[in-house]
């Protein structure tokens, strides 16, 4: 199963390190691509949505399912 999120505000590699770090040891989480282009963050696993959702939110990007 992935989890594809919409993200607003991703523009360059810190904002892939910072959600890639953020979402990456949350449970349930084995992987997560960065699409800067896209403006989307796909989580590979069984998360929780709320909690990845939350965790990209605390970076300080906006998100949408």
């Amino acid at each position: 199963m992935s989890l594809v999120l919409q993200v607003a505000g991703m523009s360059c590699g810190h904002c892939v390190a910072a959600i890639t770090r953020a979402v990456a040891p949350l449970p349930g989480v084995t992987g997560v691509d960065v699409d800067l282009d896209a403006g989307t963050v796909t989580v590979a696993g069984h998360p929780d949505p709320a909690a990845v959702a939350a965790a990209i939110e605390d970076c300080g990007y906006d998100t949408t399912g």
